[in-house]
């Protein structure tokens, strides 16, 4: 989740970003009426950006027409600050002039209102296992795709560089400035921040490793994660195994050499779209059958962290210590975005089907996933931000 004097003489400014960049029509080959119903829709992102990616391949995926701004950090804070009010990204403007933000909430929205194959199973047993799995792709692998981004030296000159060309190209500082400023800025806040310490960093690259062979079993058996076409769960993943793992240059490289099927895979989702990449599912009732070791990663890890980020909340904490995987965490920022995603957990759960809660929750115990996230009362958030899509 991304947050946000004089003049120079020609040769002291920075790069700039191509304009064919910064303002793109994406106009992906259509066989449906999504360009219609979605007329002028604009996607605000950045290029570096987590969900950015993950938003783009799912407009694309469904063919959905939409002009690509690649917002600068002025416009961050005065156009989509003011409008949505939350300076981050990605964000879309309907062609009516409404504006929404936050990835998961604007493709449920979008999934009620578009045509194409849908991403969430109309089974809900499988519908709620992938949702699990999309909220634990973009949260838990927020950690190690920062670490790997701004903890190697390779990784931090390249990634400030392009966050000083590709944000920042509307600040008329020099580009060393603006270079060295994003290095120090993102390293202080998401990985020194974040509790990355000597003795957390092996337990944060495990995170990253172990994600790759999870995945990697799953795609032995089908092209995506539940079957012939993308899930919420594929859309989870992509955020951080396209626009971090898959490009940044230590992580990628350990991809390749590791998870070639995952390195694949990241670029058959970006290419998929509906009109051909529109098979089933795994049967209904059932869940893919090597997806037992993520649920048990969930369990173990995940799941606790937003019990214990809940409680933190709920006492005005600011910062607590989080153990997990034989170490400690320490002073981990309280979350309330987090809170929010684990009511929301809490929320797809009870509106199952009697029987399907009992299914659901017999594997949710059989992979050692916390009773408290689907028998206690969930901590209120009280998030509601007013870029939030309407329930309708």
């Amino acid at each position: 989740m991304k947050q946000k004097g004089q003049a120079l003489a020609p040769a002291e400014r920075s790069p700039r970003l191509p304009a064919l960049l910064r303002a793109e029509r994406i106009l992906p080959v259509s066989k449906n009426r999504n360009a219609e119903c979605f007329p002028d829709l604009k996607a605000y992102v950045v290029d570096v950006s987590y969900y950015s990616g993950k938003l783009e391949a799912y407009l694309r995926y469904k063919e959905i027409p939409y002009e690509r701004i690649e917002v600068g950090a002025r416009q961050l804070t005065s156009k989509l600050g003011q409008d949505t009010g939350e300076a981050r990204v990605p964000a879309v403007e309907l062609g009516d002039g409404r504006f929404f933000t936050d990835s998961t909430p604007i493709i449920e929205w979008f999934e009620r209102h578009a045509e194409g194959p849908a991403i969430i199973s109309a089974d809900p047993y499988q519908a709620f296992f992938m949702r699990l799995l999309e909220d634990y792709a973009d949260e838990w692998l927020w950690r190690p795709a920062m670490h790997y981004r701004w903890s190697y030296r390779e990784d931090r000159t390249l990634l400030g560089s392009r966050i000083a060309n590709e944000v920042a190209f509307d600040v008329p500082l020099p580009h060393f400035v603006l270079r060295n400023f994003f290095r120090l800025r993102q390293f202080a806040i998401y990985v020194w921040g974040d509790g990355v310490r000597r003795d957390t960093r092996a337990h944060v690259e495990s995170i990253y490793l172990g994600t790759l062979d999870r995945l990697t079993d799953l795609l032995i058996d089908h092209p995506f994660l539940f079957g012939e076409r993308p899930s919420l769960a594929d859309f989870g993943f992509f955020a951080s195994m396209f626009r971090h793992f898959a490009t940044d240059p230590t992580p990628a490289r350990i991809m390749r050499k590791r998870a070639p099927l995952v390195y694949e895979w990241v670029a058959r989702l970006w290419a998929a779209r509906a009109s051909s990449a529109d098979g089933p599912f795994v049967p209904a009732g059932t869940l893919p059958n090597a997806i037992g070791p993520l649920l048990r990663d969930i369990g173990r890890d995940y799941l606790p962290y937003l019990a214990v980020n809940a409680e933190a909340y709920s006492m005005n904490a600011r910062r607590f210590d989080h153990p997990v995987g034989g170490v400690v965490y320490r002073h981990q920022r309280t979350d309330r975005y987090r809170v929010w995603c684990r009511e929301r957990l809490h929320e797809h759960f009870k509106a199952l089907p009697d029987e399907v809660q009992t299914r659901a929750e017999e594997t949710l115990r059989e992979h050692g996933c916390q009773e408290s996230v689907w028998r206690d009362e969930p901590i209120a958030s009280n998030y509601a931000p007013k870029g939030r899509p309407p329930l309708d």
